[in-house]
């Protein structure tokens, strides 16, 4: 199977970019990408740069990415295991309207989880593996609404799925041991179009 993973996004960078990780010689950087939804929400999206583009990260400036979403594992014991992000591949300032798009390609790697809202809408939660080279995957949050979520709840582990959507971002309370919450965000993927579920 080919697998794709690729994202387009248009908005504001929000704060100046921050020095993240070093990995084989190369340093990264991580801004955040603010980008509003037709609904009058804003997702806040996290960039992992190469450090050679963080020049090109201005504070307030409009930026147009190309990318992938990539999960990684975080060792810090602190957060969520999976962190997310876009993997910057190319940046070039913009003018246009506010963008958000992402393709993907890869298999189901866990079962769907199927439910309702308290409204009675369906919903469905799946985890998509989209293999990176070097024999590595991404393991990335999906999300599928209405008649989307009901397709979605059918298809089985090791389904092939192909889908377009774009990334979101939400903010939850954790419930800490200490009997605190604590203001967190999650990113996932929101299906647009189903157009393949191993059927």
């Amino acid at each position: 199977m080919t697998t794709q993973n690729e994202v387009l996004l248009e908005g504001l960078v929000t704060g100046a970019p921050e020095w993240s990780h070093e990995n084989h010689g190369t340093q990264f950087c991580r801004a955040y990408l603010q980008v509003p939804r037709l609904s009058g929400q804003t997702d806040l999206l996290p960039l992992l740069a190469p450090e050679t583009l963080a020049d090109q990260i201005q504070d307030g400036g409009p930026l147009r990415v190309q990318g992938q979403f990539r999960s990684f594992n975080n060792r810090s014991g602190v957060g969520s295991r999976l962190v997310l992000a876009v993997f910057v591949q190319s940046l070039e300032p913009c003018l246009d309207e506010p963008c958000n798009q992402i393709a993907l390609r890869g298999s189901l790697c866990k079962p769907p989880i199927f439910r309702k809202t308290p409204l009675g809408r369906s919903i469905c939660d799946l985890m998509l593996a989209v293999p990176r080279r070097y024999g590595r995957a991404d393991y990335l949050p999906v999300i599928a609404w209405g008649q989307l979520a009901v397709r979605a709840g059918r298809l089985q582990v090791g389904d092939p799925l192909d889908l377009q959507g774009r990334v979101q971002s939400r903010t939850y309370h954790k419930v800490l041991d200490s009997g605190e919450a604590e203001e967190r965000t999650a990113y996932e993927v929101s299906i647009m179009r189903l157009l393949s579920a191993g059927e």
